[in-house]
């Protein structure tokens, strides 16, 4: 199986990882010491995504619609169409969120109709049920999800093992702070499974995705030679600090923080002033 788990998993109930309040105390300075290391470096360097030549998703694999609790095929689940395949852990809370949102407003931005592409989520932790992919969805996208019809998929380990080797998409799975470290990636998807490009879902424009949606639809795949190694991972846990990337995030969520109490106390005072005249 590609996923690294050198340590045993916890129990099914294990709940994610790090909330609002951390946010906050980042923002306002007021952030908690670094946790322990708990992956080395030699771990974090098998986490990347580099389909092999020609590497396509196997269409007949076995799947749950997180929406309908059903079994299905990822095949069926593409529709005949190009995809936009996003892996994520389900109960993420480092980068997963902003993947789907950027991802999401991406697609909205195509200007396509949602007919001609398929948004497929994987869930790359199989002890997450179709509850928490539907939560994360709701959460994440709210009335947004009407737009793209993003599809949630939940698959056993079997398939997982499966769909990841055919991909050339490793995770490492962290018993420590019960997390997966692993690619912050996309995988565009011609209608028949081949991996077309690998892109980041962090940074990706309307007219870039339309362009790639189009020659992926018209089945046209391109040279895939770069191995992606941006991860999704709270802490560098062979420094046991923030990733640039995610400090990057929680620095604007203070700030943005900071900011909105500024407002407030403004907003107050200026209210306070006005009824004493």
């Amino acid at each position: 199986m590609r996923f690294v788990r050198h340590l045993s998993s916890p129990a099914p109930d294990a709940t994610c990882r790090c909330g609002l309040g951390a946010l906050l105390a980042l923002g306002l300075g007021l952030a908690p010491g670094p946790a322990a290391a708990r992956l080395v470096q030699a771990d974090l360097a098998r986490v990347a995504v580099a389909p092999p030549p020609g590497a396509q998703a196997p269409l007949d694999l076995a799947v749950t619609d997180a929406r309908t609790d059903r079994p299905t095929t990822l095949g069926q689940a593409l529709g005949g169409r190009a995809a936009l395949l996003l892996p994520v852990d389900y109960t993420c809370g480092n980068v997963c969120d902003p993947m789907l949102s950027l991802s999401a407003d991406a697609l909205a931005a195509t200007g396509l109709p949602s007919d001609d592409y398929a948004l497929v989520l994987v869930g790359i932790d199989p002890r997450d049920d179709a509850a928490a992919a539907r939560r994360m969805l709701a959460e994440t996208l709210g009335d947004r999800a009407k737009s793209v019809r993003p599809r949630a998929l939940i698959v056993s380990d079997g398939a997982l093992a499966r769909l990841t080797g055919a991909l050339g998409y490793k995770a490492v799975y962290d018993a420590g702070t019960d997390s997966f470290a692993h690619p912050a990636a996309a995988l565009l998807l011609a209608a028949d499974g081949r991996v077309a490009r690998v892109l980041s879902p962090l940074a990706l424009t309307g007219r870039d995705l339309r362009l790639a949606l189009t020659e992926a639809g018209e089945g046209r795949v391109g040279s895939i030679t770069d191995r992606l190694t941006l991860l999704c991972y709270g802490y560098d846990a062979a420094r046991g600090v923030y990733t640039p990337l995610i400090q990057r995030i929680l620095t604007v969520a203070g700030i943005v923080t900071i900011l909105a109490i500024a407002l407030l106390v403004a907003g107050l005072t200026r209210l306070t002033r006005g009824r004493e005249t």
